[in-house]
């Protein structure tokens, strides 16, 4: 089921039976919702995947203005270790299969 505001699939992964989706992130009522599957074997793959995904907003920021790409890292990872460190809502993690899939 396609979800609101759905994002294009990047252009490199179109037609590629190789590609697994491997998260899926809403804001919904000023919180975040996701859908993931694990797909990585030792679990620090998840943290080159959260730099990856910091680099690329880093860049759209700057792209867009008001950041230099360096400022918008900063204030992504500054945030990121706050968040760790005191968690504003540590959410809920539930198995696909109680989730009505």
């Amino acid at each position: 089921m396609a979800g609101p505001k759905e994002q294009p699939l990047p252009p490199d992964v179109i037609g590629r039976d190789d590609a697994t989706e491997v998260l899926r992130a809403f804001v919904v009522d000023s919180g975040l919702s996701i859908a993931f599957t694990r797909a990585f074997e030792e679990p620090d793959m998840w943290g080159l995947l959260l730099v990856d995904i910091a680099r690329h907003a880093a860049r759209a920021y700057a792209r867009e203005g008001g950041f230099t790409e360096e400022e918008a890292l900063t204030r992504i990872v500054d945030m990121f270790e706050a968040e760790i460190a005191r968690p504003t809502d540590t959410g809920v993690t539930m198995p696909r299969r109680q989730q009505g899939h």
